[in-house]
């Protein structure tokens, strides 16, 4: 490989390291001044001004925290398991589009880390592999209410991914790509896929809520039953790394969401910057709608009562699937007779 590519790619992998933790770090400052909005109190306002050093001071507590292992865990899957949901919340980040290129420093600077032709596949195929983590982690603890949100976890994350893999594949007929920075470019200025797949687009945010473990659909953890579920044995950062994965997979989860639905980095009027200043704006606008979504899954945490799990199943088998399923039908018997029409 071109050292210099190499280096290109490393600087890549350590920012993007970077803002995920980050936006990490202060989704659990935006959720808490999100709640107090929601029901009319502060807030964080201590640590720091606004309270701006809150997510700090958390991570502080957290590091100095006594850590301990259950005298009947199986000591090394308990070790492991964070480390899973950690590296799996991460690694699905590398081949989201995240602008068009750059030029720096005389090099066509490419703002994704990985060009994968299947990324998509890579994504929804590591978001498969998240719920080991989960499960592995409630089995280890040797405790029941922890391996009871363990299953609930697994049980859940399976059964959403079927729909949210069917949402995505009208998205993958429409373009004729598994390529997330072919879909990205299909949605040039304001076409987004949003506007031709509404069903599809609200399936794959209810899958999303789901398998971020977030309420209403927060079974996996609810502490009214559970204590704290699939983590409630471990402390420190061990516990850490569990809710650095959950508020990472919701980062990633509203990229995604963009990605497929609301044209990525595209924008109106885009045509009118050029260079550089094109590739700023771009970056720019893509967070700014990740932003919007993450605030929309605390909206929706802080108005939604928890679903009874039973409710949970039953929406996702008898709802969520046959409806993606309908959806798919339609767009394939449409897609085919436009492409046999005017052919």
């Amino acid at each position: 490989m071109d050292t210099g590519l190499f280096l290109e790619k490393l600087i890549l992998v350590v920012i993007l390291f970077a803002i995920s933790l980050g936006v990490a770090m202060y989704s659990t400052y935006l959720e808490r001044k999100v709640a107090a909005w929601f029901q009319d109190r502060v807030g964080p306002d201590r640590a720091g001004p606004w309270g701006l050093l809150q997510p700090l001071a958390d991570g502080g507590k957290m590091f100095f925290k006594e850590d301990f292992t259950p005298v009947n865990a199986d000591k090394w899957l308990f070790i492991i398991a964070p480390g899973i949901a950690m590296f799996v919340a991460l690694i699905t980040s590398a081949v989201i589009p995240w602008g068009p290129n750059i030029f720096l420093f005389g090099r066509d600077i490419q703002l994704q880390v990985a060009h994968v032709d299947i990324g998509i596949l890579f994504i929804m195929g590591f978001v498969s592999i998240g719920v080991y983590g989960i499960m592995i982690g409630g089995w280890a603890s040797n405790n029941k209410f922890s391996l009871f949100g363990a299953i609930r976890a697994s049980s859940q994350m399976i059964s959403y991914e079927l729909a949210m893999g069917i949402a995505v594949i009208t998205i993958v007929l429409l373009t004729g790509s598994l390529d997330l920075g072919e879909i990205v470019k299909a949605q040039h200025g304001i076409n987004w896929f949003v506007f031709k797949q509404p069903v599809a687009f609200i399936i794959f945010f209810v899958c999303a809520l789901a398998e971020c473990n977030r309420a209403p659909f927060d079974l996996a953890e609810c502490e009214s039953e559970l204590i704290g579920g699939y983590h409630t044995e471990y402390g420190s950062m061990k516990l850490g790394f569990f809710l650095f994965a959950e508020y990472t997979n919701m980062f990633i989860s509203s990229a995604v969401i963009a990605v497929l639905f609301f044209g990525g980095y595209n924008f109106p009027g885009m045509d009118a910057f050029t260079g550089n200043w094109l590739a700023l704006m771009c970056v720019g606008v893509f967070f700014a709608k990740i932003v919007f979504f993450i605030f929309v899954f605390m909206w929706i945490r802080w108005t939604i009562p928890r679903f009874r799990f039973d409710q949970l199943m039953h929406l996702g088998w008898k709802r969520m699937i046959p409806i993606a399923l309908i959806n798919l039908l339609i767009t394939a018997v449409v897609i085919a007779f436009m492409e046999g029409w005017f052919n």
